[in-house]
């Protein structure tokens, strides 16, 4: 990726998911790979690229410069102007050595050797599920942007087995999986520290969770379905639900609404990162039959958390769960309401499930990643 084998480099970096208290998927992955690299690398210059105006705490080191580069880039218009004008007229300018972009995105159009990362290739396996003026930049988009990019870094080994799956003409020796790892702060809580949380955000009651940001490929029909059936026979656990509502919501709102135990429900909207590893490790069990993850760090968060997990057996999640997981079928209800009665009924199978997460935990590192 060096123009030469001169040093120190300038490396500039596209930072616009690091945004204050609203760090999710993507901007997780940005604030744990840069926090490290730019500490580990003090012989380099890093140019963080801001879309819009930053909190100080994302400038991680003396050797990082940030610039804030208009507009604010949140639609497919905005995008193509953002990068294929701002960002490639700033990186032309600026000459820098490697442009790093850890959101897939990259310009066209700029000279500067160019480092992606690809978390998913979502819009191709689910198209119904991305807005339409989105899915038609991403069909158009990220072809070009895989053969444009010099070195491509995928967060799990089937992502990397997708791309060339579905664009042979990619170089497979440019991609390497990288895969996630998770954040410093989830570890198991005390007994005493778990009856706090409970009382905090279910009034003292046991609960199942999920975590994530809503939309129809985080499987949410089927989880209220499968917890509707569950609380049928089970009156000791309730549903907590922690994430922002995204988009294609009606299904689940739908659903929610015929359910016959919704009041053992709850949901709890975007919860804050100082309140999210308190809220996992008091959980019972973490749910997360998705349909489809380039990834799915949660499941790793809730190991380090110390909570037995439901997830699904497709795309990565059998990747990073490995044997430490309940796997099931994402697209059979019954399936998942069968994982939460096997498990609640069972402190052997928990126990085990815990122990077996505390090895699979150790397989992932963002010093490796970074």
């Amino acid at each position: 990726m060096h123009k030469s084998t001169q040093y120190p480099l300038k490396i500039a970096v596209n930072t616009r998911f690091l945004l204050n208290n609203k760090l999710e998927g993507i901007g997780h992955y940005t604030y744990e790979i840069l926090s490290r690299m730019v500490k580990n690398h003090p012989e380099d210059e890093f140019i963080f690229l801001f879309d819009r105006p930053f909190d100080q705490k994302f400038v991680f080191a003396d050797n990082v410069r940030p610039i804030v580069i208009s507009p604010p880039a949140r639609h497919p218009i905005l995008w193509k102007i953002w990068f294929e004008w701002s960002l490639k007229r700033f990186l032309n300018k600026e000459k820098a050595d490697v442009f790093f972009s850890p959101d897939g995105y990259l310009s066209l159009k700029a000279e500067t050797p160019t480092l992606l990362t690809v978390h998913d290739l979502a819009y191709i396996h689910y198209p119904s599920q991305v807005p339409k003026n989105v899915y038609k930049y991403y069909k158009k988009h990220n072809p070009l942007f895989l053969k444009k990019a010099d070195a491509i870094v995928t967060v799990s080994k089937f992502v990397k087995k997708d791309i060339l799956s579905h664009f042979q003409e990619i170089d497979a020796n440019k991609i390497q999986a990288v895969q996630n790892a998770c954040r410093g702060k989830f570890q198991a809580s005390t007994d005493d520290e778990k009856r706090k949380t409970r009382a905090q955000f279910n009034n003292g009651r046991s609960y199942f969770l999920f975590v994530g940001a809503i939309h129809p490929r985080k499987n949410m029909v089927r989880i209220l379905k499968a917890f509707d059936l569950f609380a049928k026979e089970e009156q000791n656990v309730d549903l907590l639900i922690a994430g922002r509502m995204a988009w294609q919501n009606k299904a689940h709102k739908d659903t929610y609404e015929q359910l016959k135990h919704k009041d053992r429900i709850k949901f709890l909207g975007f919860v804050p990162d100082n309140e999210l590893p308190s809220l996992l490790a008091a959980a019972d069990c973490f749910v997360y039959p998705s349909l489809f993850e380039g990834f799915g760090l949660p499941i790793l968060e809730a190991f380090h958390a110390e909570v037995p997990v439901i997830t699904s057996n497709v795309s990565s999640m059998p990747e990073v769960a490995g044997q430490a997981a309940i796997l099931i079928n994402p697209d059979r209800h019954q399936d998942i309401y069968q994982a939460m009665k096997t498990l609640n009924g069972s402190e052997d199978l928990k126990k085990e499930l815990i122990k077996k997460g505390k090895i699979q935990r150790e397989k992932f590192s963002w010093d490796i990643a970074s």
